[in-house]
């Protein structure tokens, strides 16, 4: 079975059963070579035609397309299923999911780049912020006009005004844009989903790195959600009391909310409050109380962890990014960037009155962070375009920030990957108090890139 190739798009359309034991009839390694020598900037698997796949089914194509996407950088993925196909296959992948996924052939043509379309108006929707801004802004950024809706509710009201859009995008997944994780960022609160009953194994599926790059970020606010936990024992106690004790550098909050006691002795809450937890019953106790979630999550005092110097790797892949962040900004501020100055010192900045920040952890082949500041008229125009309406809200504009960093990130991720460089990012961090900032990379030096949009300056710092 060969490849269906137009425009630089390139379409398997396999039929009946994709369950791992057909597939020599599909795909032989002739085909395999072949498709690596097109000249194509997407390949897609249809499943219009699929009866039934499973995820053995999936996975030759899947291992197929990336070997592809490793020699000519397409993107890859599937296409034509209904919802739950596609539900069906995020279940398959979860987290490990590197691959797009198009409800169309016609929506996936709005995502190629060699797509010369007219502008047309696109309804996106999506349950991830993350996913929803990447469509966005990749939609943008190939000519078009997308209309974000915020929630399901949000979306089932515009999409029965069918005459206002060209194309309604729902049902679909961009990936290596994003990078979906478990926890979620609240206020800037990192909230951690538990469950069940916590022993020993909690310190197997916690991930450190994640935690680890997060307070370098700056993150100071940690919430156990534990609506879901039936017990635990003096294993998760401990596990928990030494994660406390070794943030306590950062001056970090960890919180409970949620926790029952009646089948866990009341002692061991004792012991965690000793160790610096509190305990709340629920978690609008602390997201809706606005000056208490600004307590708790407030940078007190710079971190006393070691301060190390940038490595030659990340030196060398400096441009890329760059590339990452500046090509996200060009695209939200409809302006080309003026390289102003760059040098390798500690962040040094003309002013912090009326400027905006976001930093992003990344970890893996290489660790590091990612730094961005930039004045309130640049993230107010951003948010906007990605809500669609004008706002003054500073809270969605510092969400908005939020989720364009992430973006960045994501960039950064893929750009990387080109390089076989695999790393894992953190949520964003935002600062209304550009200040707090410096106090989180004082002392610590790193490649700080000024430039301009539009006479607006806007600074990129690359650090460790």
């Amino acid at each position: 079975m060969r490849a269906v190739v137009k425009d630089g798009l390139g379409i398997f359309n396999p039929q009946g059963f994709l369950d791992g034991t057909n597939t020599p009839t599909f795909l032989t390694l002739e085909d395999i070579q072949a498709t690596k020598q097109l000249k194509i900037s997407m390949l897609l698997v249809s499943l219009k035609k699929v009866v039934f796949f499973n995820k053995n089914g999936l996975d030759v194509f899947v291992k197929m397309m990336t070997e592809v996407r490793n020699e000519s950088k397409a993107t890859i993925g599937f296409c034509d299923y209904d919802a739950k196909k596609f539900q069906a296959i995020l279940k398959f992948y979860g987290d490990d999911i590197n691959f797009s996924l198009f409800k169309s052939q016609k929506v996936a043509l709005l995502f190629a780049a060699t797509n010369k379309e007219e502008k047309q108006n696109v309804l996106v929707y999506n349950d991830d912020p993350s996913q929803r801004s990447s469509m966005a802004i990749e939609l943008f950024d190939n000519g078009h006009n997308p209309i974000m809706a915020q929630t399901k509710i949000e979306f089932d009201e515009k999409k029965q005004n069918k005459d206002n859009y060209n194309t309604i995008v729902e049902n679909t997944f961009l990936g290596l844009y994003g990078q979906k994780i478990a926890t979620r960022v609240t206020g800037n609160a990192i909230i951690y989903t538990v469950s069940n009953f916590l022993d020993a194994e909690v310190s197997e599926t916690f991930d450190f790195s994640y935690h680890t790059n997060s307070l370098n970020v700056g993150f100071r606010l940690f919430i156990f959600d534990a609506y879901k936990v039936l017990s635990m024992n003096i294993h998760a106690v401990n596990f928990f009391s030494k994660l406390a004790s070794t943030a306590a550098e950062y001056n970090a909050n960890f919180v409970f909310v949620g926790m029952k006691f009646d089948k866990t002795p009341i002692s061991f809450k004792e012991e965690l409050e000793d160790a610096g937890f509190m305990f709340f019953e629920e978690l609008d106790n602390i997201l809706k109380d606005k000056e208490l979630l600004k307590e708790l999550g407030a940078v007190s005092v710079s971190s006393a962890k070691a301060k190390r110097l940038l490595t030659k790797s990340m030196v060398n892949e400096l441009p890329r990014f760059i590339s990452a962040s500046v090509t996200t900004l060009e695209m939200m501020t409809n302006a080309t960037a003026e390289k102003d100055n760059v040098k390798i010192n500690e962040l040094v900045l003309s002013k912090t009155e009326g400027m905006l920040a976001s930093s992003i952890g990344f970890y893996g082949d290489m660790d590091g962070m990612v730094i961005l500041i930039l004045p309130y008229s640049i993230a107010k125009s951003s948010c906007e375009l990605l809500l669609d309406e004008s706002t003054d809200d500073i809270e969605l504009i510092l969400d908005s920030l939020a989720e364009l960093v992430n973006i960045v990130g994501g960039r950064i991720k893929t750009l990387l990957a080109d390089d076989d460089i695999n790393i894992s990012i953190t949520l964003p961090r935002t600062y209304e108090d550009v200040n707090n900032l410096l106090d989180i990379v004082s002392n610590t030096k790193g490649v700080q890139v000024d430039l301009k949009f539009k006479e607006e300056k806007f600074t990129f710092f690359l650090t460790r």
